[in-house]
This record gives C-alpha cells, sequence and structure tokens, in this order.
C-alpha cells in the first residue's frame, strides 16, 4: 500500500498555491493514496504477449492535401470584428504602460 502523507499533501497544495487546512489535507492524503493503490493494481496484470496500445488498430492518419481556396475579404472579416482600426482587428491592451 502507498502512502501519500499530509507533509506531501501540503507541499504540492503550497506549490500550486493552493491554501488547504490540516483536514483537508488529511482527507486528500487517504484519497491520493487509494488513487496510487489503483495504480498499483496495474502492476499485477499479465501483459506478456499483449501487443502495446499503439498496433492494436495498425491505422493510417487520414489526411487530406492542402489546397488553396478562396476565403472571405478583409473588408468582410472587419465586418465581424467588434473593433477594428486600420484595417486591423483591434484588441483592448496586454501589457500595461508601467
Amino acid at each position: 500500500m502507498s502512502t501519500i502523507d499530509t507533509k506531501t499533501v501540503k507541499h504540492v497544495a503550497f506549490l500550486v498555491r493552493l491554501g488547504i487546512s490540516e483536514e483537508e489535507a488529511q482527507k486528500f492524503s487517504a484519497q491520493f493514496s487509494s488513487i496510487i493503490d489503483y495504480f498499483n493494481m496495474l502492476n499485477e496484470v499479465e501483459t506478456t504477449g499483449v501487443p502495446s496500445a499503439s498496433d492494436i488498430a495498425n491505422a493510417e492518419n487520414v489526411l487530406r492535401e492542402d489546397a488553396v481556396q478562396p476565403s472571405m475579404s478583409r473588408e468582410e472579416f472587419l465586418k465581424n470584428a467588434p473593433q477594428s482600426e486600420r484595417g486591423y482587428v483591434k484588441v483592448p491592451t496586454v501589457l500595461g504602460e508601467e
């Protein structure tokens, strides 16, 4: 049985900047340990002679050839934009002026 202790749970919570209480850490510790135990059950499965998953279907990608096709004009496209300016789509400033 694998055990994820509350110290590990609190450390992971700290790394993702998630504040958790001691009760939550204990609850998550038990839940995570249970999940790890389920994954460890996969190690007990006999897989000798089983083909790897990538070989089961023997499928090939079905891709179409790239072909240049007409598209809408710039003016028609800009009609759909909430705001435009000088032939371009206008968006809110992402980086502030600091």
